[in-house]
């Protein structure tokens, strides 16, 4: 199974970027290629969700999110494409702020995406990065 890691870090503490990360209505503002969001309650740190594409507005994405703060972890599987992206926060030791860490398992299926889905990734960790950093 294709797959890869990335990693950011961020002035933000972790309470912050938990705040933008585990927020899948948030997604749009940092998450590159997504252009909105359709959430239903969550339950006991399991939530689904409806993403819808940029530029695709008619193709409706069913997304699991999972979440647990006390580890500093989001695991979202797409239920379209099974793409799994599992988000880390972590507190950074040598200096102030948040280590995010992710890592990307692309099935075999979806293997050709795996270069459009670095980049996007590495879009969108910056972006979730300097969000977290923003006043709110």
């Amino acid at each position: 199974m294709p797959a890869f890691d990335d990693i950011a870090t961020t002035s933000a503490p972790p309470e912050e970027v938990w705040k933008v990360l585990y927020d899948p209505v948030r997604f749009p503002e940092w998450w590159k290629g997504v252009e909105s969001v359709q959430a239903e309650p969550a339950a006991d740190g399991t939530q689904t969700y409806t993403m819808y594409p940029d530029g695709y507005p008619d193709f409706p994405m069913p997304q699991v999110l999972r979440s647990s703060q006390n580890e500093g972890l989001v695991t979202i599987s797409c239920l379209v494409s099974d793409l799994v992206f599992e988000w880390r926060l972590e507190s950074a030791a040598d200096e102030p702020g948040t280590r995010i860490r992710v890592h990307v398992e692309i099935p075999e299926a979806e293997a050709a995406r795996l270069d459009g889905q670095r980049e996007v990734i590495s879009r969108s960790l910056t972006a979730l990065a300097r969000l977290a950093e923003e006043p709110v």
